[in-house]
């Protein structure tokens, strides 16, 4: 008996060391931490939320004031009654890029769309840069060139032996014909852009009559926003991008955008260092002086991802590629002499570390790892402006840029939580370089394919649909939420089962998977 009771003491005793010790750890290195972190984020949540702030409020005046670039900028028409019979010397000669890569479904579309455009026949170039693979496209893509050059379009296809540097290695190419040299000004449309007819007449004149501008950016609308849940969410993200970034002048791009080829060579050409070759020679003209104009009111038409993996395989491009070029300029922005320190503040701190690295991680580790550990430690308040208001005053303000989809807006929250997931990861590539760092996959795009709308990935079994990442942090989310449900003092479980809810939905391939037709 005796021997018994020792040992069931020093069962006691080792249970007591080790609750003894847990609870150490909790108070002296657990709490600790996630308050530092939980104070990290608030100050970070702050400085995103003053970004918003501003830039809708620059947005605001704006509109207010009626600044549109017409007004502010000088602009006259080129138009006539009949611009192909009108004398064209006054017009200036320009070169119209069309890189595709396998995009049989609606490099077709592109390539019509181009060619109607209403500029005089002699003082446009339309060049179609295929590096397709697939027999089909190329095939589509030649007898659609032979199709338009037999009514008079000078359009030229130019096929090279291999892909190196990718879209950028195939623009860089294409600039190299002698039949450029003529040439005033480039446009760049993806292989699913489909331009208005009076997209160079709206653009153009910009450039023409103001010489410090470099390039000429127009929006986007998306002819499939209403196709599924998915898309009408990427149309809300967008919007704003446009709406408040784009004419805030805190974004620069250059697809669907008209370049001055004088400012394009003078700030180095297209280079392929990275998956960003748009954004890399925007920074790169910015840096040598010149400027730019967002026109709002000129949209062109292109296509959403219907399925969650192009989208995926998108974000990756769009989250690695600004992180990865952010590592490769930030010596040289420092360094320029070209630009003032503000300019040069604009760009590390604004333009790269807050909305192009910070954001997604962000996003990701407080709303999905840092917030939902906060209800174990009961020690650790986390203060209502940081989890409620904040938030709410972000989305609202990307939500008023798509009215018609207010309604989704709790959808939109939970699943730009989830695909924050994938911008980190993205994001953490781009600054670490690793394997994936030039990972290029061509977003699949529809067109006007019934077929592939209506049966996105027929052939992908249960097993094949299972994304274990989103499960597990599902899994974590649940178990905190339930924890807060049985022992915390707040309702911040109700946000938790939904995320986690979101996580498991695109963890088992419920979302982007087919689309009505």
């Amino acid at each position: 008996m005796a021997t018994s009771s020792g040992g069931l003491f020093d069962d006691m005793n080792v249970l007591g060391v080790i609750g003894y010790v847990l609870e150490k750890t909790r108070f002296i290195f657990l709490v600790p931490i996630l308050n530092v972190l939980v104070n990290l984020c608030q100050v970070i949540s702050l400085l995103l939320f003053i970004d918003a702030a501003y830039m809708a409020i620059v947005v605001a005046i704006v509109k207010i004031r009626g600044r549109t670039p017409q007004k502010v900028l000088k602009w006259e028409s080129f138009k006539s009654d009949d611009v192909e019979l009108a004398p064209s010397s006054n017009h200036p000669m320009v070169l119209i890029q069309i890189p595709i890569y396998n995009e049989k479904e609606v490099c077709q579309l592109s390539i019509r769309a181009v060619c109607k455009l209403s500029w005089p026949l002699d003082r446009m170039i339309v060049q179609v840069l295929d590096d397709s693979t697939d027999p089909h496209s190329k095939e589509l893509v030649r007898l659609e060139c032979k199709k338009w050059a037999s009514e008079g379009i000078n359009i030229k296809s130019e096929v090279r032996d291999s892909r190196n540097g990718y879209k950028a290695g195939a623009l860089t190419e294409g600039m190299k014909h002698s039949y450029v040299e003529g040439c005033e000004f480039v446009v760049i449309f993806d292989a699913d852009f489909q331009p208005e007819p009076d997209f160079l007449e709206r653009t153009v004149p910009f450039l023409v009559y103001n010489s410090e501008i470099a390039l000429v950016q127009a929006g986007w609308k998306y002819v499939n926003s209403n196709e599924c849940c998915m898309t009408r969410i990427q149309e809300m993200s967008l919007n704003y991008h446009f709406a408040v970034e784009q004419k805030s002048g805190s974004s620069i791009y250059g697809t669907a955008g008209v370049w001055r080829i004088s400012a394009l060579n003078e700030a180095g050409g297209w280079k392929d260092r990275t998956i960003v070759e748009d954004m890399d020679l925007a920074v790169r003209a910015y840096l040598s002086g010149w400027k730019f104009v967002f026109v709002d009111d000129v949209k062109v038409k292109n296509e959403l991802p219907s399925s969650f993996r192009a989208y995926r395989f998108q974000q990756h491009r769009w989250s690695c590629g600004p992180a990865n070029l952010f590592k490769k300029m930030a010596m040289e922005i420092i360094q320029n002499q070209r630009v003032s320190f503000w300019k040069k503040v604009y760009l590390i701190y604004d333009f790269f570390l807050l909305r192009k690295i910070v954001v997604h991680i962000f996003t990701f580790v407080f709303y999905c790892l840092i917030l939902p550990a906060t209800v174990i430690f009961p020690e650790i308040e986390v203060p209502k402006w940081t989890t409620i208001y904040i938030p709410a005053t972000i989305t609202i303000l990307n939500a008023i840029a798509t009215p018609k989809s207010f309604y989704l807006i709790l959808y939109w929250i939970l699943f730009e939580n989830v695909m924050a997931m994938h911008r980190s990861k993205g994001t953490l590539i781009g600054l670490l370089e690793t394997s994936r760092v030039k990972e290029w996959v061509v977003t699949q795009k529809l067109g006007e394919s019934n077929t592939l709308r209506q049966n996105l990935i027929p052939h992908y079994s249960f097993p094949e649909r299972l994304r274990w990442r989103e499960i597990t942090v599902g899994m974590y989310l649940f178990i905190c939420g339930y924890y807060d449900f049985v022992f915390g003092k707040t309702y911040l479980y109700v946000y938790l089962f939904l995320q986690s809810v979101a996580f498991f939905v695109v963890g088992v391939g419920y979302i982007g998977m087919s689309v009505p037709s």
